[in-house]
């Protein structure tokens, strides 16, 4: 059975992603005639592998990671060699459109014409974005590598050591007679807790596709026959002699060996199982993912306001799901006349501003010290008003030193008062 898939068409995959061009894979730099290391011959041997013998790759964006699996002597591929990716721009989901940042999800392939030796990022190679089912989609974009130097933007990224014996393993496989090989890229490794956990994203569907060309790798060890037709993937499928898939046309009756429809049967069965569980039981909360095409447009006129040098926030706008945008507060700009005038509008503005809080803060200060002035003046007379009073008190006293004090007056007079009447009650016998 596998070696008949072989023979329909299954391909191989390596990693690309950064802009290239038609370099010869006889124009090779010297970082790209680097041997593999010996350990991993030394391991390739082991498990029944030849240097030149065909390769794949596959990617997992969650998990940062890109696996390489070479061919073995009996036609079935295993993992030879995984690498932690250093950066992929965007989010979980696929590349949408031209500017999205999007590092791409699917299946794709590299020929000799799209190994990049003199790339401006060490080493790359064009992953194929966009493929038959991109277009059929309406998808677009260009230039997306695997490459070195640890940058991306739409890209998977990796160090220059990395990428270094990536593209060796894609040398040596063409040079060993492959014609192309294929590149996986997943959003995660699909097994059925993370499907579960996924299970509501916009994307699921996109993702459900490409978990069939995940499983028929997973069954049979043998990169799956890729098709497409009805703007959908279908892999492993075989068409009537002189019928062909049209990417954007209905999908042709199609056959497909036995053994491979039982043990996809089998497969499926223990992952539905799997899954039930999965679903009913707590997980890992998901990661962020793309909002499908409307998410996409806006992180795409981001992108071009900032390739004409306008001033953008840092990073790219977010769509939120009750609708919103998330936009960061600190703003960049790339250096251009256009970046420039922005930035001497921005820099007029925020002069004025600071001139206007400048007043107002100068207003207000001014008007605190006219109240404190005034309020210092009334206290200050009353203070004295206070103090004119007291003097002429004591002036008064001072003039008449044996008048008695008010109270003593009054008790003078009530004595003298007394004494009369006690007189006059004596004169008439009272």
């Amino acid at each position: 059975m596998f070696a008949k898939l072989a023979r329909t068409g299954v391909l191989i995959a390596a990693i690309g992603v950064a802009g290239c061009n038609d370099s010869s894979m006889k124009d090779f730099a010297p970082e790209a005639n680097k041997p593999l290391p010996d350990k991993i011959l030394s391991d390739m041997q082991a498990k029944g592998m030849i240097r030149t013998s065909s390769v794949m790759a596959r990617i997992f964006k969650e998990e940062g990671k890109l696996e390489i699996w070479k061919a073995k002597t009996n036609g079935r591929y295993d993992l030879v060699a995984s690498y932690d990716i250093c950066k992929w721009s965007g989010k979980l989901g696929p590349k949408y459109t031209e500017g999205d940042r999007q590092a791409p999800e699917g299946f794709y392939t590299v020929r000799p014409s799209q190994m990049n030796p003199r790339s401006n990022y060490h080493l790359s190679f064009n992953i194929g974005f966009p493929n038959a089912y991109d277009r059929a989609n309406g998808r677009t974009g260009q230039n997306l590598m695997v490459h070195g130097a640890c940058s991306s933007s739409g890209c998977y990224s990796m160090t220059d050591a990395q990428i270094e014996q990536i593209y060796a393993f894609g040398r040596d496989a063409f040079q060993g007679g492959q014609t192309e090989f294929q590149i996986q890229a997943f959003p995660f490794r699909m097994t059925a807790a993370n499907m579960a956990r996924y299970r509501n994203d916009p994307n699921y569907d996109f993702w459900k596709m490409l978990k069939v060309g995940y499983d028929n790798f997973e069954i049979t060890k043998v990169p799956p026959k890729v098709d497409v037709c009805e703007k959908r993937y279908v892999f492993n499928q075989v068409a009537p002699e002189g019928t062909a898939f049209d990417p954007t046309g209905p999908c042709p009756a199609t056959t497909q060996p036995d053994s491979l429809k039982t043990a996809y049967a089998n497969y499926e069965k223990s992952y539905d199982a799997a899954y039930n569980s999965a679903v009913k039981s707590s997980a890992v909360a998901p990661k962020p993912t793309i909002s499908g095409i409307k998410e996409a447009s806006i992180v795409s006129d981001w992108s071009k306001r900032r390739a004409r040098g306008e001033r953008v926030p840092i990073d790219p706008p977010s769509l939120n799901t009750d609708g919103s945008v998330t936009e960061t507060t600190r703003m960049g700009r790339i250096d251009s006349p256009a970046g420039r005038k922005m930035a001497a509008l921005d820099a007029e503005k925020e002069a004025k501003r600071k001139a206007e809080e400048q007043r107002v803060a100068a207003i207000e200060a001014a008007k605190a010290a006219k109240e404190q002035a005034k309020a210092q003046a009334l206290a200050e007379k009353e203070a004295a008003k206070q103090a004119a009073q007291q003097q002429v008190v004591t002036a008064g006293v001072e003039a008449n030193p044996a008048q008695p004090a008010p109270e003593q007056a009054a008790d003078a007079d009530q004595g003298t008062v007394s004494k009369l009447k006690k007189k006059l009650l004596g004169m008439f016998g009272g």
